[in-house]
């Protein structure tokens, strides 16, 4: 990887900045427009950028004490208090009714995360796992600063260059990008991966427009 496009690459997460600010303010915005329990929380969500989603989530895995993947009511409401979503009870309780499904009074929350993240076509989806991929250097399914190792050079950025960093702090800084605002831990899931784009996505209308970007940022 050229010095430019490595440099390019970690400023300019694809999507990052730009794009984030973007996607907060539409969302806010249209929070106004929509009555529906759903869609509210997930405005709720992109208003803090392209990891809201994932953050929420991060905060039902860590309550999620006997690792059943699912959450009571209880646990729910406090989950959202805990991430500072106020919602009131009546709101939680509709939200909470659509996705229990079978009325067991629990909802599983992977399917609660993949319904609250925002639409993606199929085009999309796959032009993300094609960069997940190609990050992904040993195929385990997780992107840790070993893979990246193999992906970038971290010599060419200015951080290093000026010896403020070393070259394990330039990849994890790179990873924290896609990791949990509050919960990093160095190592993106292919579904934190999908999350983050899931939120970038939504600024973006066309899917010309998200592949061309996706391509032009990891060189697919």
């Amino acid at each position: 990887v050229n010095p430019h496009s490595m440099r390019a690459l970690v400023f300019q997460m694809p999507g990052t900045a730009r794009h984030d600010r973007e996607m907060a303010i539409q969302a806010k915005r249209n929070l106004s427009k929509t009555t529906d329990p759903v869609e509210r929380l997930r405005l709720k969500c992109l208003a803090r950028g392209s990891a809201g989603i994932k953050g929420l989530g991060r905060i039902f895995r860590i309550m999620d004490d006997d690792n059943s993947r699912t959450l009571d009511f209880k646990e729910f409401v406090k989950g959202l208090n805990d991430y500072a979503m106020m919602i009131d009870k009546e709101e939680a309780q509709e939200i909470f009714r659509i996705f229990d499904k079978d009325g067991s009074g629990t909802i599983d929350f992977d399917e609660f995360l993949v319904t609250l993240r925002p639409p993606m076509s199929n085009a999309r989806k796959e032009i993300i796992m094609q960069a997940f991929r190609k990050l992904d250097k040993t195929g385990d399914g997780v992107i840790t600063i070993e893979d990246l190792r193999g992906v970038y050079n971290a010599k060419h950025h200015p951080k290093y260059q000026n010896g403020d960093w070393t070259e394990d702090q330039v990849f994890r800084a790179f990873l924290d990008n896609f990791d949990s605002p509050y919960d990093k831990d160095g190592k993106v899931t292919t579904e934190e991966f999908m999350n983050y784009y899931a939120g970038v996505s939504a600024s973006i209308d066309t899917d010309v427009y998200f592949i061309i970007m996706m391509k032009n940022a990891w060189k697919l």
